[in-house]
């Protein structure tokens, strides 16, 4: 019987909350030019003299917070791999794996290992809704330069964004199903950040504001970031029956004004400044949480909330290891 490797890749995490391991993983993530696309040189300079010495100090207390409270361990790595162990329960003949597009498991050692068991198909699958050059197209090209070594290479398969999956938007909404949408008085639907500057690349005039992303997704913005986002709110909206004037599509994490807005930490602000009390934020561009989910989604825009005057900000879990989500996973692939 023919069977499939299945490697499932998640972005990265560092091995501890050390400073050296959050510098290793921070230094190889910016250096991606997927991630920061400036010139090699100009790069360099800036990760390695600039961001990295500086951003580890910081990065790495919040790191250590995020890995106690998931005892000792990072949550990401953490789902990714019970998922893995879910998907690897039935008497499927595929077999699935895990990788992190930056440090370990290293979507090298991951293919190494999954090649020597001869499988008839290799299935990459980059665990990002949204398609990005950033995330999904960085794990395509270095699973590419990976396999390039290779004497013999089977059928390669890229498993692609999957934004408005239906089965997908069904994982989504039971969690967002959990909990009491009248007992709020807006949602958030908050997509991590990119650069206008890589969301206008996807488009041969380099323009990306004149493509009604703000609507969804048409023929022309299928592989816009920003209109895919958008896309995949109104889905899980439409599916718990919000209203479009009770949420809003907002983006995080930014690191720079010149990032997609609206910026999610400016419309808390705005929100309670409305006085709006009870907020509840989903992050579907994720699907495992993580630094971003349960440090600035869960604790420091709460902070932030009741300092603008608001009183609560709940955010929705991941898909983590779902039931749903691993069936979504098979519907995917199927």
């Amino acid at each position: 019987m023919s069977h499939r490797a299945v490697i499932l890749v998640n972005l990265g995490t560092p091995n501890n909350p050390g400073y050296f391991s959050v510098f290793r993983y921070l230094q190889e993530f910016l250096s991606d030019p997927r991630v920061i696309d400036y010139p090699w040189i100009v790069r360099f300079l800036l990760v390695n003299f600039i961001i990295c010495p500086l951003r580890s100090f910081s990065s790495s207390k919040i790191y250590k917070e995020l890995f106690h409270q998931y005892s000792g361990q990072s949550p990401l790595k953490l789902y990714t791999e019970k998922l893995t162990h879910c998907l690897n329960e039935d008497d499927s003949p595929d077999k699935f794996y895990f990788a992190m597009r930056y440090q370990n498991p290293s979507l090298e050692d991951v293919i190494d290992q999954a090649l020597n068991e001869n499988p008839d198909e290799l299935v990459i699958f980059p665990l990002f809704p949204q398609y990005s050059s950033a995330t999904t197209g960085s794990v395509y090209e270095k699973a590419a330069k990976i396999l390039a070594k290779y004497w013999v290479i089977p059928k390669v398969t890229y498993v692609g964004q999957f934004y408005s999956e239906p089965s997908f938007i069904r994982a989504w909404t039971n969690n967002v199903s959990k909990f009491p949408l009248n007992e709020y008085d807006h949602v958030l639907f908050s997509f991590h950040g990119l650069p206008n500057s890589q969301v206008n690349k996807v488009y041969l005039d380099n323009k990306c504001a004149d493509k009604d992303c703000d609507n969804g997704v048409n023929e022309i913005n299928k592989y816009c970031y920003k209109a895919t986002s958008y896309e995949t709110a109104r889905l899980i909206a439409n599916s718990v029956n919000i209203l479009e004037k009770d949420y809003t599509v907002c983006f995080q994490s930014r690191l720079t004004k010149n990032w997609l807005e609206p910026f999610t930490d400016k419309v808390l602000e705005s929100l309670a400044s409305q006085n709006k009390k009870r907020i509840l934020i989903v992050s579907p561009a994720f699907t495992a949480d993580c630094l971003e989910t349960v440090i600035e989604l869960g604790k420091e825009y709460q902070t932030l909330f009741q300092q603008a005057g608001g009183e609560i900000v709940h955010y929705v879990p991941s898909l983590n290891a779902s039931d749903l989500w691993v069936n979504s996973i098979k519907e995917i692939l199927n």
